[in-house]
């Protein structure tokens, strides 16, 4: 590719982005950062063998309406962005620029990264049809299994994840913004390919055609 030194992996929860971005990070021998470890906001309501849910993560899900946790969601990558944008500096043209950096999350939201003035930068966004997404937060919440309780709060989660991607798309269109579609069977290999193929034909952050995305 060329010389493109941060490779940013947007898309909403459960699309595939950390896998796809190990993936890239690793065939460019880049380092790999996820923003959700920037800064922690209520994440997935569900419990695992390893973890239970915090009970201000359930409360969370469970007494917000969906139009406030997009609101909530939204407010915080807002309050993240100048931390982000520091971040990609530092790995495009700073202190970091000898080390490339593969940085994937929701926190990525296409207006903000299509207005980014640092050179070096490619954008991509990942999404998934509601019912691969569905899917993927059943498999992993235990969904058949869960109790009442816990099946409403990843109803919750699920209601803000594909509001969210309703959004995120919308904004993408708009701004002729490149983004594959990670549900359409392709291996994560497959999905990395696309990203380097898309990174590498980007004219500006994110756009690799003035009349709209690149073929997913």
């Amino acid at each position: 590719m060329r010389d493109v030194r941060v490779v940013l992996i947007g898309g909403t929860s459960n699309v595939g982005k950390s896998t796809v971005a190990q993936v890239v990070a690793e065939r460019l021998r880049f380092a790999y950062r996820s923003t959700d470890r920037l800064a922690r906001h209520p994440g997935r309501p569900w419990r695992t063998p390893e973890r239970a849910v915090p009970a201000h993560v359930a409360e969370h899900y469970a007494t917000l309406p969906v139009d406030e946790l997009i609101e909530s969601v939204l407010d915080h990558y807002g309050r993240l962005w100048p931390r982000i944008e520091a971040l990609i500096t530092a790995h495009a043209t700073g202190e970091e620029a000898e080390t490339g950096l593969v940085l994937e999350g929701s926190a990525l939201w296409p207006a903000q990264v299509a207005g980014l003035a640092v050179p070096h930068t490619a954008a991509v966004w990942l999404t998934a049809d509601r019912c691969v997404v569905r899917t993927r937060v059943h498999d992993g919440g235990r969904y058949a299994t869960a109790t009442a309780e816990e099946r409403h709060l990843m109803d919750k989660f699920l209601a803000r994840t594909e509001r969210y991607q309703a959004l995120m798309l919308s904004v993408v269109h708009r701004l002729g913004l490149d983004h594959l579609d990670s549900g359409d069977g392709r291996s994560p290999g497959g999905l990395a390919d696309a990203v380097l193929s898309a990174a590498a034909a980007q004219h500006s952050v994110g756009r690799s055609s003035p009349d709209g995305p690149a073929p997913g």
